[in-house]
């Protein structure tokens, strides 16, 4: 069975991986203003910034919608005995459940609630791609995968909360007062929503060590991969671990 490995562009794989094994990314549409944009083809994080800076507006994503994901699908479906597509958290978009939707126009499109964003997702995927060059049947591999999305440990330090500020998620008070006290929030994933699970003090790079540090001692990590990903040099760093 010819097997086709999908990801929402939100999954970060570096694109020598997705050359190298194959991976098919669905673009988010990215809004800068009116323009409109598709993560990955015509845009980067780094065009975001850039935006941000120069305007002080966010960027807005939109969802990708049943008719979109069944086209794609039935384009892949043309080359593929099977899909496995992997989908930002459906606690965190819609893109998800849309995908679900039209995944059950056709027989063995698998959609994966990955519970998680950014490289967690691009971790599931990579693992799978093992159990296929395994040679493990596909319903084997649906639910190794579904039990792995518990296992991966997605969170992200804030070096700054002025983009929360930006998009109301964060008042003036408390972006006065973590800018006074250098406070670096810690985002983790908990059943596929973001939470705030601590918070450090100080400069940046002394936040990280302290956070890499307390990550460790909270889980055994499965080095076999690791993910250290950032958006850009200055701004939130994520760490992606998969537990033993």
């Amino acid at each position: 069975m010819k097997i086709c490995i999908s990801c929402d562009s939100t999954c970060d794989i570096p694109k020598d991986l997705v050359e190298k094994y194959d991976i098919h990314l669905m673009p988010i549409t990215v809004m800068l203003g009116s323009e409109e944009h598709h993560d990955g083809i015509d845009i980067t994080a780094e065009d975001v910034f850039k935006y941000v800076e120069k305007t002080n507006e966010l960027a807005k994503t939109s969802a990708v919608n049943v008719y979109e994901y069944s086209e794609y699908f039935k384009k892949l479906k043309e080359k593929y005995d099977a899909i496995i597509h992997f989908s930002l958290s459906f606690a965190i978009s819609s893109t998800g459940n849309n995908a679900k939707i039209a995944s059950k126009e056709y027989e063995n499109v698998y959609v994966i609630d990955t519970k998680s964003l950014s490289s967690g997702s691009g971790l599931l995927a990579l693992s799978c791609i093992d159990k296929i060059k395994e040679g493990k049947d596909i319903k084997t591999i649906i639910k190794e995968i579904e039990q792995e999305t518990n296992k991966v440990q997605a969170s992200f330090l804030l070096n700054t909360l002025r983009f929360l500020h930006k998009g109301g998620r964060c008042s003036s008070i408390a972006l006065l007062g973590a800018n006074f006290l250098k406070i670096k929030p810690r985002i983790s994933l908990v059943d596929g929503k973001m939470q705030v699970t601590k918070k450090y003090m100080g400069n940046i790079e002394n936040a990280l060590l302290k956070y890499c540090d307390d990550l460790l001692e909270e889980v055994k990590p499965n080095l076999k991969r690791v993910f250290v990903t950032y958006s850009s040099p200055v701004e939130p760093t994520r760490t992606i671990l998969l537990k033993n």
